[in-house]
């Protein structure tokens, strides 16, 4: 996402020669298996889906606060989509809340100063905290401290913030893009179309405005956490499929 049309057709033939070369594909979700099998012609047999471990993680405390802690987590570049949640959270002027952004800043020197224009634009920079990237432990203390996670992704080949939410037990709200719904339970989070400002606004409307609700999606989050799987679990797949070309 976000490439010129050029370079990416020239990537797409570059990789889908390199994939016809190899024996074994390992991918991160059924989703990327399908897309893997549909776009790059690599039979379905010589695809193993081993989906990214997740460690297992305290269930978030929460900010304590009347205005809920929004935590969005990811490299600040196009195909994360934070003007498109920095557009919507902007239609919410009259709720409380903040949010939080941690994420590279350098991935892309454009997309991270046209999300400070953004800030500036719709008038919230005093709302949102954008803090580049993060140490592993304060990352951990961010997502201690937060609410509610939200992540307006194109597309993801897994969405491992996401995982990582839930395994802090965090209500979610992302989109329909990729590989997400293989991630986020129905119940544990709202999901909306990418690049939609509407539905995201009202998806966040209705968890900002609703404690009840930010609790019964974190009870979800919390039970859909133990359905993660670990390093180890992950590694066991990955190395049967390097044992089958052995």
């Amino acid at each position: 996402w976000g490439l010129p049309a050029e370079r990416a057709d020239a990537l797409h033939r570059s990789e889908r020669a390199a994939l016809a070369a190899v024996r074994e594909v390992v991918v991160t979700s059924p989703t990327t298996a399908k897309l893997v099998a549909a776009d790059y012609g690599v039979p379905a047999e010589r695809i193993t889906v081993a989906r990214p471990g997740c460690d297992p993680a305290p269930r978030s405390s929460g900010s304590r606060s009347d205005v809920p802690h929004l935590l969005s987590v990811g490299a600040v570049v196009p195909r994360k989509g934070f003007e498109v949640l920095i557009a919507a959270l902007a239609r919410l002027a009259e709720l409380p809340w903040r949010l939080t952004i941690a994420g590279d800043l350098t991935r892309d020197p454009g997309e991270a100063a046209r999300l400070q224009a953004s800030l500036s634009q719709h008038g919230v920079t005093s709302r949102v905290a954008v803090l580049g990237a993060v140490s592993s432990e304060r990352l951990a203390a961010l997502y201690d401290d937060a609410d509610l996670f939200v992540l307006a992704s194109r597309f993801e080949g897994y969405g491992m913030a996401y995982a990582e939410a839930l395994s802090h037990g965090l209500p979610v709200i992302g989109t329909t893009a990729g590989a997400i719904p293989d991630t986020v339970p129905p119940d544990a989070g709202l999901l909306v179309a990418a690049g939609d400002v509407d539905a995201l606004a009202a998806a966040l409307r209705r968890v900002i405005a609703d404690a009840d609700l930010r609790r019964r999606l974190s009870d979800a989050a919390a039970a859909a956490a133990h359905m993660l799987p670990t390093w180890r679990q992950s590694g066991a797949i990955f190395a049967t499929a390097l044992e089958k070309l052995a």
